[in-house]
């Protein structure tokens, strides 16, 4: 049986949610941005080797409620497949959906995930590509 934070099988710490409106701005005034096809991303180192926090959000520049939750989730879902099972510590990260993500083939998601991470400098093992 896994340790609770830990994926399931594994040892790896489950990334957890960045929620406050000020950690998001500190990783937004003083993290490293990634603008790829699909997605911005902005990491920010921590003094910490906790697991990685995550956070997501998307203005309402892309559209209304329901559009912009879609486009949430499909975020939040891309960033939990590409992090799964990924040994991510020590690290704020906050994904900014645009209008060409919701839009955008599930597969590119992801590869934009991954090139967004590996642009701020977060690495991932074995990462395919």
């Amino acid at each position: 049986m896994s340790q609770p934070g830990t994926h399931p099988g594994g040892t790896h710490p489950v990334p957890e949610r960045l929620k406050r409106r000020a950690d998001f701005l500190r990783v937004a005034a003083k993290g490293r941005k990634a603008p790829v096809s699909g997605v911005v991303m902005q990491a920010l180192a921590r003094d910490d080797s906790g697991p990685a926090r995550v956070g997501f959000t998307v203005t309402k520049k892309v559209g209304n409620a329901v559009v912009r939750n879609r486009t949430r989730r499909r975020l939040k879902e891309a960033a939990r497949l590409v992090l799964r099972g990924q040994n991510v510590a020590g690290v704020d990260l906050v994904l900014i959906g645009r209008d060409s993500t919701r839009k955008r083939p599930f597969a590119d998601l992801m590869r934009d995930v991954r090139r967004a991470l590996e642009k701020t400098g977060v690495s991932l093992p074995d990462a395919p590509a």
